[in-house]
């Protein structure tokens, strides 16, 4: 009988952690079936394919806990378990099986330890000479504020071993320093809180594919959104639109790197900050990220299959893929393999055949408790793809499928918090070419007037008269964009504002970043036929439009 692999679910879906990973599972176990293995799954989620009868040789419909996962190798006499595939649910198990004498296949349980211990991760990244933001992982408030001391205001405060960035805020200021912390704290007792520079810049990040040795690295993806949304939370686009070669060369040398480092043998995610054209890592993950579907399907590259046989013990070059520049997929965007000499950071910036842009959905109506806003916590419950030949199509699909649309009537409201007022400009002169009514609240409805754009001034609730909330309630409204302010006033009055267009159905935007590209797009919501409907196959292929 052949050898029998146990594969670890992710248990039941919550915001940060589902069908995503149930894919790569999935796909772990086509793969260990196609090299001859005897493929078994745990999990116990019922609405996933992972828990399907026929997915697996054998399935375990139990939590994935410890104990449970232990019982079931010792019953199936399992020659190893697999924990890249599940999510932080199952990779947090890999050091307690391992310590039980369970054989943990891929990437090592010490080096997912060392990827996520702070202080170790610190050395190592000092080692190999690759940029992080300033921080510290501390056990104390007092602590925390000495941090605070070095790096200055504001910070990202963070729980260790985490998902979906459960309980990780921005602070301004101490007494937001004292309440997040003791929350961070609170959402992994025992375990130390990360507290680290805040750093506003373009963020982006890497799967790569690792054999311990050569790295494939099949492409970057640059987030619309800027630091301090959740990457779950962001919207993505690959191949990227502003990154230059330069620094996608960075975070492929830097990625191959840790990957080498930390003797990767399966998958890693390894996300960035771009600021001044210079790459900081923000965090490593050494196992399967959300990403990986979107990233597969866009490249034609089979991640997890890859992986898997990775994990099994075969090498990149067996699976035919050698050092240096290759091409991903059919006329597709190049990829690297390390180790490489000469990498062409002009080859980087090559126009794509196609682009594809990856947008959150959320369920705030269902989750009528749920702040809106987006922030560094995670909140959307799925994702779509737009796929188009130009950036803006592209675009365009991915925000209609997300439902980010126009009522048919109506003001556009701005409503911007002072850091972002700055493109308040920007947006209302691409709504102001096509017509599109603008209101704004006083402090942006001063800039649009000082930049000589017209926009009915609408009052906020504290003002008295006809406020904005009345505005949206008379069906004035097509679209809000409000992005958030700090001070306790101000923060109850945009909560409710957010929540009056959940409950009116009109589309609210929170991020500054998402309203500029909602901007770029505008021309494919007036004419809808400047976008392409072709089948997938042909996007990857690259072929032109007649």
């Amino acid at each position: 009988m052949p050898d029998s692999i146990l594969v670890l679910g992710s248990g039941p879906i919550r915001i940060g952690q589902g069908i995503e990973f149930d894919y790569s599972c999935v796909h772990c176990v086509w793969a260990l079936n196609e090299m001859g293995y005897r493929a078994q799954i745990i999990n116990n989620n019922p609405e996933t394919v992972s828990t399907d009868f026929d997915t697996g040789d054998g399935l375990f419909f139990e939590p994935v806990t410890l104990d449970d996962v232990v019982a079931v190798v010792r019953a199936t006499g399992a020659r190893g378990v697999v924990c890249q595939f599940g999510g932080q649910t199952a990779i947090n198990l890999a050091e307690h099986l391992d310590a039980a004498g369970v054989s943990v296949l891929g990437t090592q349980p010490r080096a997912i330890a060392l990827a996520e211990d702070r202080d170790q991760f610190d050395a190592l990244l000092n080692e190999l000479g690759i940029r992080k933001p300033r921080g510290k992982a501390v056990t104390s408030v007092a602590d925390a504020q000495r941090v605070v001391a070095e790096v200055g205001y504001p910070v990202l405060v963070r729980p260790s071993f985490v998902l979906g960035g459960r309980a990780m805020e921005i602070c301004f200021d101490d007494d937001q320093l004292a309440h997040f912390f003791a929350e961070a704290a609170d959402a992994n007792p025992g375990q130390p809180v990360l507290v680290d520079e805040y750093i506003l810049g373009q963020e982006a990040e890497v799967d790569v594919i690792s054999d311990g040795s050569d790295t494939l690295v099949p492409g970057v993806m640059e987030h619309i959104e800027r630091a301090g949304v959740h990457s779950g939370d962001s919207m993505a686009v690959y191949p990227p639109v502003t990154l230059s070669g330069e620094v996608q060369v960075e975070m492929v040398r830097a990625a191959c790197q840790i990957a080498r480092r930390l003797d990767v043998r399966g998958l890693m995610n390894i996300q960035f900050v771009i600021r001044d054209n210079q790459a900081y890592v923000l965090e490593v993950n050494p196992r399967a990220s959300r990403t990986v579907p979107y990233l597969s399907k866009v490249t034609g590259i089979p991640m997890v299959q890859l992986a898997t046989q990775c994990m099994m013990g075969k090498t990149l070059k067996e699976l035919g893929f050698v050092s240096g520049l290759w091409q991903v997929a059919a006329g597709g965007r190049p990829g690297w393999v390390m180790p490489v000499g000469d990498m062409n950071a002009d080859a980087l910036e090559a126009t794509a055949p196609f682009y594809a842009v990856k947008a959150p959905v959320f369920s705030f109506q269902k989750l009528s408790k749920v702040e809106p806003s987006l922030g560094p916590e995670m909140k959307s419950t799925g994702e779509i793809m737009g796929l188009d030949f130009t950036f803006e199509a592209a675009l365009y699909k991915a925000l209609i499928a997300s439902h980010v649309t126009f009522k048919s009537s109506g003001y556009v409201v701005l409503t911007l918090d002072d850091r972002d007022k700055m493109f308040a400009v920007e947006i209302a002169e691409q709504l102001r070419k096509f017509g599109i009514p603008i209101a704004a609240t006083a402090g942006t409805h001063a800039v649009l007037q000082q930049a000589g754009i017209e926009a009915r001034l609408v009052n906020k609730m504290l003002d008295g008269g006809e406020n904005l909330v009345d505005l949206i309630r008379a069906g004035q409204v097509r679209l809000m964009i409000n992005t958030p302010t700090h001070g306790k006033q101000s923060t109850i009055e945009a909560k409710l504002i957010r929540r009056t267009c959940i409950e009116t159905g009109i589309a609210c935007l929170t991020s500054v970043d998402t309203a500029r590209a909602l901007a770029k797009a505008l021309p494919l919501y007036e004419n809808p036929e400047l976008s392409s409907c072709l089948p997938y196959n042909a996007y990857l292929a690259g072929r032109v439009l007649n």
